[in-house]
């Protein structure tokens, strides 16, 4: 390592020190109780109080709302009806943190000021598309450098822009997390890590967590397999190994037990029981 990555290591981990990056206050101990959410889009059908409800009841402490992707209708319907004091209404009455918001559709600058409002959180978004090996240095600055408008936004609304990984994209395997992590200078940006898509080219999860370090604002529960296969505790994958490399890398964000797919809504209770009681277990045993 040299001196320049030495000192932006440094000032990454002051910062992550300084502010709440990820929704949790600076001064949770970083061997405190797993910390679970769970995204708004596994109750698709329902509106976003009864989604908020949901996941109060399964004891989940905090949300991620998602936008219009698969016309999910959570975050539109909150930036158009509920407004910022709605939605902090909406929350404290069923005693959960805002976490997050997923704006894949539509993007985080819509979304910018209802957050900061809200008060404050974490924005997943995409990267852009893939590269040639000898070409990863170079697109990954440039990419970076096309987020400053929404650094700044994030700065403005006192909260953070996390990209996830996906398959065909820029931020794809692990060499490519490496040149993010080398290359972000800013502690309001960072990564959103999703194991599913990491599993679908053999990379080791463990190592996306360790590569991240502070910068991982964002932690998917969810594996690579079919249906409810992909939830914690239902699919084949063992969570504990990544629990533990969170453990290492002192994450204080929150675990967020994740699938793809429209299942009603009593089914998804049972079925986030079930991760939420398997998560819990692995827990006491890192």
């Amino acid at each position: 390592m040299n001196r320049r990555q030495f000192l932006t290591g440094s000032a990454l981990t002051l910062a992550a020190s300084a502010f709440d990056l990820r929704g949790v206050p600076a001064d949770v101990r970083v061997d405190s109780p797993l910390r679970l959410s769970t995204s708004s889009i596994h109750f698709i059908d329902l509106p976003i109080e009864k989604a908020c409800e949901r996941i109060a009841g399964l004891g989940f402490e905090a949300i991620d709302i998602w936008c219009a992707y698969e016309n999910c209708p959570h975050l539109d319907d909150v930036l158009q009806r509920l407004g910022p004091d709605g939605l902090k209404e909406t929350l404290d009455r069923h005693k959960l943190k805002l976490y997050a918001f997923s704006t894949y559709v539509g993007g985080y600058a819509k979304y910018a000021e209802l957050l900061g409002k809200a008060g404050g959180g974490v924005a997943i978004q995409g990267s852009s598309g893939p590269c040639k090996p000898e070409e990863l240095t170079a697109r990954m600055k440039t990419f970076i450098e096309s987020l400053k408008p929404l650094v700044e936004l994030a700065e403005k609304h006192n909260s953070h822009l996390a990209i996830e990984n996906h398959g065909q994209a820029l931020l794809d395997g692990l060499d490519s997390f490496k040149a993010f992590v080398d290359l972000n200078r800013s502690s309001r940006l960072g990564i959103a890590l999703a194991p599913y898509h990491l599993q679908a080219r053999n990379a080791s999860v463990e190592e996306a967590i360790r590569i991240c370090g502070a910068q991982l604002l964002f932690f998917y529960a969810w594996q690579k397999a079919e249906g409810m296969g992909q939830l914690p505790g239902h699919g084949p994958a063992d969570f504990k190994p990544w629990l533990g490399a969170l453990a290492e890398q002192k994450y204080r964000g929150y675990v967020n037990p994740f699938m793809h797919g429209h299942v009603k809504p009593d089914i998804m209770d049972a079925a986030l029981a079930r991760s939420r009681d398997y998560l819990r277990g692995l827990a006491r045993a890192v």
